[in-house]
């Protein structure tokens, strides 16, 4: 899986007054929130409630204060966003959500109202990544990672700058995946495989006799592809239409010594041809993102869930299969119902040989503070070995 990045056609200006003077500069937000219409000067002085209340009001605050008082500044912002969050103590019954898809779109609801808050809090660059503040750090190389070379002033979420400078320490140290003894270095808006039971059932399931050749589709952090060659596929091609996810893949695979096994390929699902074995992790939940980033985690509609199922029978070889890696988080939620898989498998003109599934060991299926506890704790995650007949059969 990965995120698909969106450029706008043309650059976005974010326009604010300052010692009498109309200014303004490059606008930059990689969730693609437009620039703020208000916007006041913020430091060191600013009240943390005062700056609570403007931001709920989508006036944002451009920092001209101390760098380390404006991350203070923003975890305050992150507790009084928090903290109305939570449920009042005799909140009443009629509040709480009848149904699991329910408390999903509050959940979600509130997560989008929280991340537009917190991102009010605003940061100035110079040319080449330079934060004119007291105490600003160096983020030159984070930036340059995240956004590419750039030598214009501009300004962006603190906020955003925090997910940038994060990202490059997942980068840096990397991801440790059993399967390959080794690190996997996710890229700034990439999926990161922190959640490893996939990979382990791609890397434990009996693959089909003799396969030399096998398709790697969404290839993310190229993990699955890595993985498949060092089980001894001769040759892997990877595709996926993010730029970021295929520069992200290429390293790992060098680093690994395996970019002689994988090709990766820019493009939307299948490389042309067929393959005795065609593997998919695609998003797991069916519903719209918040932010182009979010697009690893969020399927629109199952399009590339539903799009793989179409086109698989023509990507496979005879007796070839198709494995797709799926949790079933959606059906917990009641945003996607089992029958709607099994259905879109027989119409592909599928039907399911296997299955084998895993319970995932991540903290939040046992957090019961969790609004969505109940179905994370009840989630299984499956690797379905599909084959190319006319009569589907459900496992």
């Amino acid at each position: 899986m990965s995120a698909q990045t969106t450029a706008s056609p043309t650059p976005q200006q974010i326009h604010w007054e300052e010692n009498g003077v109309q200014c303004a500069a490059r606008w930059r937000s990689e969730a693609g929130m437009a620039p703020p219409k208000r916007v006041v000067i913020a430091d060191d002085r600013t009240n943390a409630d005062v700056a609570y209340r403007l931001a709920c009001e989508g006036t944002a605050l451009l920092w001209r204060g101390d760098f380390q008082n404006a991350r203070q500044l923003l975890q305050a912002l992150a507790r009084r966003a928090d903290h109305k969050a939570k449920p009042a103590k005799k909140a009443k019954q009629a509040k709480v959500p009848a149904t699991p898809t329910e408390a999903f779109h509050l959940h979600r609801q509130a997560q989008s109202q929280r991340a537009r808050t917190l991102a009010m809090l605003l940061i100035p660059f110079d040319a080449a990544y330079a934060i004119p503040l007291r105490r600003a750090p160096d983020v030159q190389l984070a930036c340059n990672e995240a956004y590419g070379r750039f030598e214009e002033p501009f300004v962006a979420s603190l906020r955003e700058l925090l997910g940038v400078i994060g990202a490059h320490e997942w980068r840096r140290t990397g991801v440790e995946i059993p399967a390959l003894d080794a690190r996997i270095h996710p890229h700034y808006g990439v999926f990161s495989p922190v959640r490893g039971e996939y990979v382990e059932l791609v890397a434990n399931t009996p693959l089909p006799a003799g396969v030399k050749l096998a398709y790697d589709i969404g290839a993310g952090t190229g993990v699955l592809s890595a993985v498949l060659a060092k089980r001894g596929v001769a040759r892997v091609i990877a595709t996926d239409q993010d730029q970021r996810a295929l520069s992200c893949a290429r390293e790992n695979l060098a680093r690994l010594d395996l970019d002689g096994q994988v090709e990766l390929l820019e493009a939307d699902l299948f490389p042309e041809g067929r393959a005795p074995l065609v593997v998919c992790n695609p998003p797991w939940v069916p519903a719209r993102p918040s932010s182009p980033i979010e697009y690893a985690v969020y399927d629109p509609d199952s399009r590339m869930l539903r799009g793989f199922l179409a086109g698989l029978s023509a990507h496979l070889t005879p007796g070839g299969e198709g494995w797709l890696i799926l949790s079933d988080l959606a059906e917990h939620l009641g945003l996607r119902p089992r029958v709607d898989l099994m259905e879109w498998i027989a119409a592909a003109g599928l039907k399911v040989i296997d299955r084998h599934d895993v319970r995932p060991t991540h903290p939040r299926a046992a957090d019961a503070t969790d609004p969505l506890h109940a179905a994370r704790a009840a989630e299984v995650t499956s690797l379905w070995r599909l084959a190319a007949n006319q009569a589907g059969t459900a496992v």
